[in-house]
């Protein structure tokens, strides 16, 4: 990543990437936003231990509906920054999700970066190339990079 003042550029060919594959996956946005935190929890069991639905519930992870609706949440504001990258020039994050997922970010960054570039591959299918997967891990960082500054005590 080049850091340019401070800017990480993000040319457009890789948000033509990311925005063509995020068409494709918006479809099954609910289904993949699940794959993607079962992906993180198998990978990381005890991120699991950081939402109180899951702990204080016996149904299974896969058919919790608030873990369905979270999921599905997060994902497609995390794909929706993605897309927007370029066009706005910066990354927006809502406030509400900000606080859940910098709390999560900080310990699983690596994790949960590996875990949405493998769910990502699985849906969008041959449309997988190692420019998309350069793409969204770009996009990826600096919508971490933006969680973290707002994160930061003024």
């Amino acid at each position: 990543m080049d850091h340019s003042d401070g800017v990480v550029t993000f040319t457009e060919e890789q948000e033509a990437l990311v925005v063509k594959s995020w068409k494709e996956m918006k479809k099954d946005a609910a289904n993949l936003g699940l794959k993607f935190f079962l992906r993180i929890f198998e990978i990381a069991p005890s991120a699991s231990g950081l939402f109180s639905f899951l702990r204080d519930s016996d149904v299974p992870m896969e058919k919790n509906p608030k873990l369905k609706a979270h999921a599905m949440s997060v994902f497609v504001m995390t794909c929706e920054s993605a897309a927007q990258l370029r066009k706005s020039g910066k990354v927006t994050v809502r406030e509400t999700t900000l606080k859940k997922l910098g709390a999560t970010h900080f310990k699983y960054g690596i994790v949960t970066r590996f875990a949405l570039l493998e769910t990502i591959k699985d849906g969008v299918g041959e449309m997988w190339c190692p420019e998309m997967k350069e793409a969204w891990t770009k996009a990826y960082n600096q919508l971490v990079a933006a969680i973290k500054q707002e994160m930061k005590p003024v």
